[in-house]
């Protein structure tokens, strides 16, 4: 039969370091309270998850740290993570949505056709004068739109290699169409 600890002495095991069981224990008595706090004031089962696991997280790292001055008021100071968590989600959603007033009409304005006509003739041109294995890279990337791993593999080179012809190519096509990098 096990003795069940008082939290002070939970407080004082998680303290010492050694005892994962008291951990375990400090879990099982807390996560309820927690996720029922979560549920209460951010009213999402996923938010209250995710208060649980950051709460115990920040728990468990001051117990360790022996950063708890009265460790019979446990409860307390999982009520304060708590009250501290939830204050400092409603602050940032505060400001994500300021910010988001101020600049979302920015974010969600239309992008503008650029203006600019790309000649398709010397384009091909261009693609036609660089060598076989940047044509080759070139063409697999952009038009059948493959990934680095796969060219790198049809190539029998590295994915780094792929990269730098990749590169090197997109610069001489940017010369040769008259476009500055």
């Amino acid at each position: 039969m096990e003795i069940e600890l008082n939290d002070a002495e939970l407080v004082l095991q998680i303290g010492s370091g050694s005892d994962r069981e008291a951990e375990a224990e400090l879990f099982r008595r807390m996560a309820p309270r927690i996720r029922l706090y979560g549920l209460r004031h951010l009213r999402d089962v996923y938010a209250a998850d995710d208060l649980t696991q950051q709460v115990l997280i920040t728990t468990l790292e001051a117990l360790r740290a022996g950063r708890l001055r009265q460790p019979e008021k446990l409860a307390s100071f999982v009520l304060g993570t708590c009250r501290m968590t939830v204050l400092d989600l409603r602050r940032n959603a505060q400001r994500k949505d300021a910010l988001l007033e101020k600049f979302g009409a920015d974010l969600l304005a239309p992008v503008q056709p650029s203006t600019s006509h790309l000649d398709h003739e010397q384009l091909a041109r261009c693609v036609q004068n660089l060598k076989e294995r940047e044509r080759s890279v070139v063409v697999m990337t952009f038009y059948d739109e493959q990934s680095g791993a796969d060219v790198a593999s049809f190539l029998g080179v590295s994915e780094a290699n792929v990269r730098v012809i990749r590169h090197r190519a997109i610069h001489q096509l940017r010369d040769c169409m008259g476009v500055a990098s």
